[in-house]
């Protein structure tokens, strides 16, 4: 089923902003980085990474602007896949962060780069998604929520997005 836009917006309209909303995400993180000075954790950099994906995603389908539904639906499973894996890593974050203090993973002061260096990929992700001291903090809160948070419901957003410009009738 198709269905219409209430507010008028071409599938091109709402793909560049949905690309213009990732890279404000990306910008928001750099500036939290280099102005605020806290330092992100492996998770929130796999978190970046994602919202580069699904940014990069969005632009090419909104820039092409594909008239077929195969087109539309194309781009949004990669977009959407993009913004799924971005709501996952989140959300692994957000649960890491709500762990009680006593089953939080300890620091284990190993920084993405030397890992990267240092080990195969896989054993890479198996460490970051276990998570570390650096993840379970939160320094940063906006009306109640910590930043992994608000990256989960972007990432969510993302996918509704996604799944509902590929099912609009007005171009």
């Amino acid at each position: 089923p198709r269905i219409m836009d209430p507010f008028g917006w071409s599938y091109r309209a709402l793909y560049l902003f949905a690309a213009a909303f990732c890279f404000s995400a990306i910008g928001y993180a750099l500036y939290v980085q280099y102005h605020m000075l806290m330092m992100p954790c492996p998770l929130c950099i796999f978190q970046r990474v994602a919202f580069g994906a699904a940014g990069v995603f969005f632009l090419i389908g909104g820039l092409h602007g594909p008239k077929t539904v195969a087109g539309r639906w194309f781009y949004a499973l990669l977009a959407g896949m993009a913004s799924l894996v971005g709501a996952l890593i989140a959300g692994r974050h957000v649960a890491i962060q709500l762990m009680p203090a006593d089953q939080a993973p300890l620091c284990n002061s190993l920084g993405l780069d030397y890992m990267l260096d240092a080990m195969p990929l896989t054993e890479v992700l198996a460490t970051v998604f276990k998570g570390s001291g650096e993840c379970a903090k939160i320094d940063w809160v906006f009306l109640g929520l910590s930043m992994p948070m608000w990256t989960l419901a972007m990432f969510v957003f993302l996918v509704a997005l996604a799944v509902y410009s590929a099912l609009k009738t007005n171009r």
